[in-house]
């Protein structure tokens, strides 16, 4: 307790943001009255969400905002385009609305007197093709996420404004939500008052097929697995794989030492329709998986980490946030310039979680770890230019965009680059302190504080994260190791070896990676420094590869290697081939209506990352897969 009463001592209060895009203030001041949302989500076939909102005001200019810049996305990508039919009234007539020249998210309306609320009815058209956007509404299941369906009153914090929202589901649908129910009528279900940061946070899956799973022991707080499946035996699990997820719930629960929820509420869909998602919320997640989650699980190669990183950030990310992402509401610009750890630790638990629970099993877990140091000790050239403090502007830069050539232009590497740190961090302390302390311990101290509670976020700034790091374990310099690797220019692989590992490269994919690349093509990024989808569509180049001074660029097609029609396999044994003969790799590519062949020369055979102990060295990565009893 002495410790964590230092830490909490050390950490300064931090400046958040107080007003918008536009410098207008932001009041904590309560808005006068109960926004009433209601929305319309039958209309599968057309996929539309009707909407309408009835909002208290006063006479005088009313703006509103659409929400811009959206928690979990670090960046301004609010569907604005998707919001259409706006129709404002009051007082029994139609009142003409202005949008903001400088600011398409906002709305102007001016309310005549003796006006006391607007009505508001619009639609939300979600995509109906994927070059649209994610699919949002299928023929079964459908994700509301409620900031695409709000048009709220400016100039208060999203915490200062009550709604109280209803939806009505197509026929005998259940819906999942961390958002409590105050009653149901018919398909009409309708939620409990709440303020617009909470509704915001609390997203919507529902569906015609739906099981739940209780995940949390009993006399704890409850937490739930909702699955949303395209068809009913999609929901069919085996009892051993339900109680994997219910061990990373106990072991999150050991890791951090608190809860920042009343309920938590997994929301999982199984689905090969709907789009595909991994959004963190503070009581609730957004997931998704391929249909074969439950059916296709193999219990030597584990499931995905997805489902722990995502409830990870219910304490890192959500509850304890960074000063520039803790935004009064959804129109003040993000600074995301902490996602390092937002983001990086969050990378870290996910795959340490995923592990101890027994989701991942201790094999793959190396096997996915070896994939991550590969890629930061032979495939990010980018960091000649780049560093990884760099990468966290690129939610903004790129909007998620795919790049043409990744390793060299480099994609929001706070991820698995934060991961990487993070191991170096929990070795470091575990090596300095004999084993006594470990990155556990600043979980603890930092996310883990205050059970219970999870209203409003805690906000830290960088001076906060070093500050604890040097309570865990004093060494002087802990700001100094964060910044040489968030600023620096650097493999970012120096914690591998110092868990008593090392890269190395076989030539035989281990179950792990030939699970992941199942349907998604062929990657020869290891060896010739290319990827491919099934058709031999070149996805990836590494800058400077073989492939890459070949001539080879991302987008080409492969249409035959040494002479012989295109296959991953042909590939492959042309790769085998080439080790121990003389001739080159010949490829016949196709680039728009250009066919050539261009030559690799290339003689180290395939290669597949892997760890591989360093015998006489102290083992800290085992420990740190391992469950917590």
């Amino acid at each position: 307790m002495a410790l964590m009463a230092a830490i909490a001592m050390a950490q300064a209060a931090p400046d958040v943001p107080t007003t918008d895009a536009r410098g207008v203030a932001i009041s904590d001041v309560a808005y006068p009255g109960t926004v009433q949302l209601e929305v319309d989500a039958t209309d599968l076939g057309q996929r539309v969400f009707r909407i309408r909102q009835t909002v208290p005001v006063r006479p005088g200019l009313q703006r509103f905002h659409y929400p811009a810049w959206l928690p979990g996305n670090h960046a301004p990508t609010g569907a604005i385009e998707k919001l259409a039919g706006l129709v404002v009234s009051g007082g029994g007539q139609r009142l003409e609305w202005t949008r903001d020249p400088l600011d398409v998210y906002t709305f102007n309306v001016q309310v005549p007197e003796g006006v006391a609320e607007l009505r508001m009815d619009y639609q939300f058209l979600s995509p109906t093709d994927a070059a649209q956007g994610r699919t949002v509404m299928t023929p079964n299941m459908l994700n509301l996420q409620w900031n695409a369906m709000v048009l709220y009153p400016a100039g208060h914090a999203a915490h200062a404004i009550t709604y109280r929202a209803s939806v009505r589901y197509p026929q005998d649908w259940e819906a999942a939500s961390a958002l409590p129910v105050a009653r149901r009528d018919g398909d009409t279900v309708h939620y409990a008052p709440a303020n617009l940061e909470v509704l915001v946070d609390s997203p919507v899956f529902a569906g015609r097929y739906h099981r739940a799973f209780e995940l949390a022991d009993p006399g704890t707080r409850p937490v739930r697995l909702n699955v949303f499946a395209d068809r009913a035996k999609d929901l069919e699990a085996k009892p051993e794989h339900i109680a994997q997820h219910r061990a990373l719930v106990t072991q999150a629960r050991r890791l951090f030492g608190a809860e920042h929820y009343d309920r938590y509420d997994f929301l999982f869909a199984v689905t090969n329709q709907l789009g595909g998602i991994g959004l963190e919320h503070q009581r609730s997640s957004e997931n998704s998986e391929a249909r074969d989650y439950f059916s296709g699980w193999d219990p030597k190669v584990g499931s995905s980490d997805l489902l722990g990183h995502e409830y990870t950030h219910s304490w890192d990310g959500k509850y304890r946030r960074p000063a520039g992402l803790a935004t009064g509401h959804y129109n003040v610009p993000m600074q995301g310039g902490l996602l390092w750890v937002y983001e990086g630790q969050t990378q870290y638990w996910g795959n340490v979680l995923s592990a101890r629970a027994g989701i991942r099993p201790l094999d793959a877990s190396r096997d996915a770890l070896a994939l991550v140091a590969a890629t930061y000790a032979d495939n990010r050239p980018g960091l000649q230019w780049r560093t990884l403090g760099d990468t966290t502007n690129d939610p903004v830069i790129a909007r998620r965009r795919p790049k043409p050539y990744r390793g060299y232009q480099m994609s929001e590497d706070y991820y698995q680059g934060g991961q990487m740190l993070w191991l170096e961090a929990d070795v470091r302390i575990r090596r300095l302190s004999k084993g006594k302390r470990s990155l556990d311990d600043f979980a603890k101290a930092f996310f883990g504080q205050n059970d219970g509670q999870w209203e409003r976020p805690d906000p830290y700034v960088f001076e906060d994260v070093a500050a604890t790091l040097e309570q865990v374990q004093p060494t002087g310099d802990w700001a100094a190791f964060l910044r040489e690797r968030v600023d620096g220019r650097r493999a970012l692989t120096d914690g591998i070896e110092a868990a008593g590992w090392k890269l190395v490269y076989s030539d035989t994919p281990s179950a792990y990676y030939k699970a992941l690349m199942r349907g998604r093509g062929a990657s020869f990024i290891y060896s010739l420094g290319m990827a491919l989808d099934s058709a031999g569509k070149v996805t990836e180049v590494r800058w400077d590869s073989p492939a890459f001074t070949a001539g080879l660029g991302s987008g080409m097609q492969v249409l035959a290697v040494n002479d012989l029609q295109y296959s991953a396999e042909e590939l492959e044994e042309a790769v085998r081939a080439a080790r121990h003969g003389t001739q080159p790799i010949r490829l016949l590519v196709k680039q728009m209506d250009v066919y050539r062949t261009l030559t690799l020369e290339y003689r180290d055979g395939l290669r597949y990352p892997a760890l591989q102990r360093i015998e006489g060295t102290p083992d800290y990565l085992t420990p740190i897969f391992s469950a917590r009893k």
